[in-house]
C-alpha cells in the first residue's frame, strides 16, 4: 500500500509551491518562479492555481484508491482457492448437486402438503404463500380466527413431522 505522506497529493499539499512529478524527477514551481514567468499575474492567481492543483491531486489519489484498494500481491495466490476460478467439472457437479437438492426438497414439500387435509392445505397456502393473516382467512371463510390459527398450528405440526423424517 502506498504511503500517504509520499503520495503525489500529500507532497503537493504540503509544499509551498505547485509540485509536478515526472517519471524521472519532481519539479516544484514556487510563487517567485510563477511571477517571473507570468508578469501579468499576481499571488492571488498563484494561490488559485495551487488550490486547483491540490484538488486535481486529491481526485487522482481517491480514484487510484478506488481502483487499487483490493489489489494483493501475486506471491502465494496460486494456493488460495478464493482467488481461483472453479474448474468446469466442479461447476457442473455443483450445479447438478444443487438441482438434485432442489428436486429432493420439492418432493419433500409435496409429500408434506399431501399429508394435510384440504382445509389445512388451503389455509396453509393462503397464509404462507398468499401472505394472508389468520384474521383475513377467517373473514374470507366466514369462521373465527382462533379456528384458523389452530388449523395452521396442526398443519405446521404435520409438516414438521414429515420434514424430520417421521
Amino acid at each position: 500500500m502506498k504511503n500517504f505522506a509520499e503520495s503525489d497529493y500529500a507532497v503537493n499539499k504540503n509544499a509551498g509551491g505547485i509540485v509536478y512529478r515526472f517519471a524521472d524527477q519532481t519539479v516544484e514551481v514556487t510563487l517567485e518562479d510563477y511571477l517571473l514567468e507570468n508578469p501579468g499575474k499576481t499571488a492571488v492567481d498563484f494561490a488559485e492555481l495551487k488550490i486547483l492543483s491540490d484538488e486535481d491531486y486529491y481526485k487522482s489519489d481517491r480514484s487510484d484508491y478506488r481502483q487499487t484498494w483490493k489489489n494483493v500481491q501475486f506471491d502465494g495466490l496460486e494456493n488460495t482457492a478464493e482467488f481461483s476460478a472453479p474448474s468446469t467439472e466442479d461447476e457442473f457437479i455443483g450445479k447438478a448437486e444443487i438441482l438434485a437438492e432442489s428436486e429432493r426438497r420439492d418432493v419433500l414439500a409435496q409429500r408434506a402438503l399431501d399429508r394435510l387435509t384440504d382445509i389445512q392445505r388451503r389455509r396453509y397456502l393462503q397464509h404462507h404463500v398468499d401472505g394472508l393473516s389468520t384474521w383475513q382467512i377467517a373473514e374470507i371463510e366466514g369462521t373465527n380466527q382462533k379456528s384458523v390459527y389452530e388449523c395452521l398450528q396442526a398443519a405446521e405440526k404435520k409438516i414438521k413431522k414429515v420434514l424430520s423424517g417421521g
